[in-house]
């Protein structure tokens, strides 16, 4: 089993062994979840406006087929047509509602891992997909506090590097963590690039305090 690196995220954090996913010596320092009523209320608001705009716009223009009648007359290839056409034409309504529906399954499944090598991100609605993020590879590291995420005490944590980007979404304590993570990174990509067993004592240079086996 892995263990826990109280450096980075203090010693209140929940951490449970990674079946299967660790490398050998492979120390997990957090695990993280979206909040899980902010990243249910943040799918409903997604698309909100469009959908509903959509639904008045087909919705309307449907009632006045109904009101006029129109379908008496029409003959039955035509009908079948019209509501082959406003099934796909409702189509962004279809994924609206089926991001609600499912929101709260998608956040069951989806974990951030931090590591002392890398951020595994586990996400997915029926299966599982595993992305891993290795912090030599991470470039920036950007916060975004919306207002309803300020409301619900999250943010999300934009991460860039030199082949993907990744969010991590509805991270409570937002400002701790993305101040950590960034630490975190500074300390192995100058671990990676100037290790300590190459300093001499005298070095003037940056002092990293990053001791993964402590």
């Amino acid at each position: 089993m892995a263990k826990y690196n109280e450096k980075y995220f203090g010693k209140n954090s929940e951490v449970c062994a990674v079946e299967n996913m660790l490398s050998a010596g492979e120390q997990i320092i957090l695990r993280e979840k979206p909040k899980r009523n902010a990243y249910i209320l943040a799918q409903v608001l997604k698309m909100m406006p469009f959908a509903l705009l959509w639904i008045v716009f087909d919705g309307a223009f449907i009632g006045l087929m109904i009101g006029f009648e129109l379908f008496k007359s029409m003959p039955a290839p035509l009908i079948v047509f019209l509501v082959v056409f406003f099934a796909f034409h409702l189509l962004p309504v279809w994924i609206w509602i089926s991001n609600v529906v499912t929101a709260g399954r998608r956040q069951k499944n989806i974990e951030y891992i931090f590591t002392d090598r890398r951020i595994i991100i586990k996400s997915g609605l029926i299966g599982i997909d595993v992305n891993n993020v290795f912090y030599a590879d991470i470039q920036n590291v950007n916060l975004k506090v919306g207002l309803v995420d300020k409301l619900l005490h999250v943010g999300d944590i934009y991460i860039s590097g030199s082949a993907q980007a990744q969010v991590l979404w509805d991270i409570e304590n937002p400002y701790d963590v993305t101040s950590r993570l960034q630490k975190i990174v500074n300390d192995i990509k100058t671990d990676i690039y100037f290790p300590n067993a190459l300093r001499p004592d005298t070095n003037s240079g940056f002092d990293t305090q990053y001791k993964p086996d402590k």
